[in-house]
């Protein structure tokens, strides 16, 4: 069956509509099956911004998470009465604090990941491979050592602890006009009998972002910048031979896929209300850098799935662990938790076995992939 223009715009409309009509849908079931899709959203984020780094550029980066730091850390500084609390003098400009407009919030997070992206990728312009891995896995983990141990002598970070009642994102706010806006942490009154609950509003906000993100991925992968950070992946000297600036692409490319770590990190500190260097560890790199190489590396609707599935997959087999309650079963000989994360760990083990390239790989990866099927 030939896939025609009309039939593929049929398709994408009922794709979209699928969406829309999902959180209202798993909303009935209960708020933990949309805190799940609105989980699964954020890592699409993130996974879309390390797939310019390493699906689109070729370099492999381990820390990203530190992105994802910043932007939460931003976020629940700007958002949060730890500030003022902290500090007398910010109390004394600002005694009701910042509640930075989202309209702000959103390219200052980008703004700052990608500057810190930048300083990451200057001083590694001339590492490939694992020594890059290395350098990138060090980064992440300084970044996270650091916010842990910042709350002495000068308390900025709060150490472990973490940053709490940090504020909800409020849409379409104007004070001028004396317009309150819509406050995403409160549920939302349609009628009497039905309300639409504040993890659903978060979900049509996440879905916004990725949708955007998608289109910004789409149309740097089609264009001149796109290619020349292809052509580095494949052969940076030929790339460098036909007259590429491999450096300012190189620092291009870790720019541009921090601005969505950071982006996604105020995203995840707005809708947690709570942010601490536990959420940032290592595992989490490794996990985003695992949902880019499972679903298919450089490959858009790839990655998609491959952050879908890893975020959602274990949440799922929470559930269906505490359905079973496996440790009443074995006599508690089995911790659910570890069995989820064995069967986790064998299915990304057999995908890899069986599709080597990811379970949705594009069709023009590489000569390098091409032998692999």
């Amino acid at each position: 069956m030939l896939i025609t223009k009309q039939n593929k715009t049929v398709v994408w409309v009922l794709g979209a509509l699928a969406l829309c009509i999902l959180p209202l849908l798993l909303q009935s079931a209960g708020n933990f099956w949309v805190r799940i899709a609105d989980t699964a959203l954020l890592y699409v984020l993130l996974a879309l911004g390390l797939n310019i780094v390493v699906g689109y550029a070729g370099l492999l980066d381990l820390g990203f998470v530190a992105f994802f730091a910043i932007g939460a850390y931003m976020y629940g500084l700007m958002a949060s009465p730890h500030l003022s609390e902290t500090f007398p003098w910010f109390a004394q400009m600002f005694p009701h604090g910042l509640h930075t407009s989202i309209w702000l919030v959103i390219p200052l997070g980008a703004g700052i990941a990608g500057i810190f992206g930048i300083l990451l990728g200057a001083p590694t312009l001339k590492l490939r491979g694992d020594y890059l891995a290395i350098v990138t896995l060090g980064f992440g983990e300084i970044i996270r050592v650091f916010l842990n141990n910042l709350d002495h002598p000068v308390n900025i970070t709060n150490g472990p602890k973490g940053l709490s009642q940090i504020d909800p994102i409020t849409l379409f706010k104007f004070d001028a006009l004396g317009i309150p806006g819509l406050n995403l942490g409160k549920p939302l009154a349609i009628t009497e009998t039905y309300s639409i609950n504040s993890v659903t509003l978060y979900y049509y906000l996440f879905l916004a972002l990725v949708v955007l993100s998608v289109i910004i991925c789409h149309r740097l992968e089609v264009s001149r910048i796109g290619r020349a950070w292809m052509a580095i992946r494949e052969d940076e000297i030929a790339a460098k031979a036909m007259g590429i600036d491999t450096r300012n692409m190189k620092l291009l490319a870790f720019g541009m896929g921090a601005t969505f770590g950071g982006v996604s990190g105020t995203m995840f500190a707005a809708f947690q209300g709570f942010v601490s260097p536990e959420s940032f560890s290592l595992m989490e790199s490794v996990m985003i850098v695992a949902m880019v190489v499972l679903g298919g590396i450089g490959h858009l609707p790839g990655v998609i799935l491959g952050a879908v599935l890893l975020s959602a997959l274990p949440e799922v087999l929470r559930w269906v662990s505490g359905v079973m309650d496996l440790q009443q079963i074995t006599g508690g000989r089995l911790d659910a938790s570890i069995l989820r994360q064995l069967l986790i760990a064998l299915a990304m083990i057999i995908i890899m076995l069986m599709r080597p390239r990811g379970l949705w790989p594009t069709r023009e990866h590489g000569k390098a992939l091409q032998g692999t099927k």
